[in-house]
């Protein structure tokens, strides 16, 4: 073989090495993501705690089951737009919830709306009794490019990101939401239907797993057709 087909080879096998390495490292990003959904749906099932008992680190109280006791502030409620549920369009309804002894609010998602344009609802039309008393599950405050809040539309933003959120109440709010689960009325004419608890997928790392396996074996069934023309 000449020297540029032996560097031809070389190149295809650490390709190919660079390949496998990246395939293993997807199905260790998956086991990890599997660890993490078990710990989640156990969090999910355990009995619920105060929310002066949850952890201060917002990744050790996702997803924990908490007790609720309050009044909700429908003045200063929000909207989460564009949130889609069974295919149809609508938006989510979160209030703050005022606890006693507390100054800090805490955002509860009340549940999900249908509305034709994906933003629009009557909000008094969905207000429930002022006091609540329940369970709810702790989810995080989401990240994302772009500006989160709608400007044309009055307290509606696309996600929720914390330091904007924190920007339109008159008093601090927890670095967490809820989502309810149940308490106060469960059926009425005003009140919206409940959050599902969102299911715990595992992502694409085993897709990705499968794609770098594949563009390994290419790259090595690719050299040894090389190899056996030469």
């Amino acid at each position: 073989m000449r020297r540029r087909d032996v560097i031809f080879v070389i190149f295809g096998t650490i390709l190919a090495a660079v390949f496998i390495r990246l395939g293993f490292w997807q199905l260790s990003r998956l086991s990890e993501r599997k660890t993490l959904n078990r710990e989640l749906a156990a969090r999910a099932t355990t009995a619920p705690v105060s929310l002066s008992r949850l952890p201060r680190d917002t990744g050790a109280m996702h997803y924990r089951r908490v007790g609720i006791n309050g009044v909700y502030d429908y003045t200063h409620e929000i909207l989460i737009t564009n949130r889609t549920r069974n295919g149809s369009p609508g938006v989510q309804i979160v209030t703050p919830l005022r606890m006693a002894g507390n100054d800090t609010a805490v955002l509860v998602t009340r549940g999900w709306v249908y509305a034709p344009d994906g933003m629009t609802i009557d909000r008094k039309r969905w207000q429930e009794p002022g006091t609540v008393t329940g369970e709810a599950f702790v989810e995080n405050f989401t990240h994302g490019a772009g500006q989160p809040r709608l400007v044309q539309r009055d307290r509606s933003f696309r996600w929720l990101d914390q330091a904007t959120i924190a920007q339109e109440f008159p008093y601090p709010i927890e670095p967490f939401r809820l989502i309810l689960i149940s308490g106060g009325a469960q059926r009425g004419p005003n009140v919206p239907p409940r959050v599902d608890v969102p299911a715990l997928d595992e992502g694409p790392h085993q897709n990705y797993a499968i794609q770098w396996f594949s563009f390994a074996a290419i790259s090595i069934f690719g050299m040894i057709l090389f190899v056996r023309r030469k």
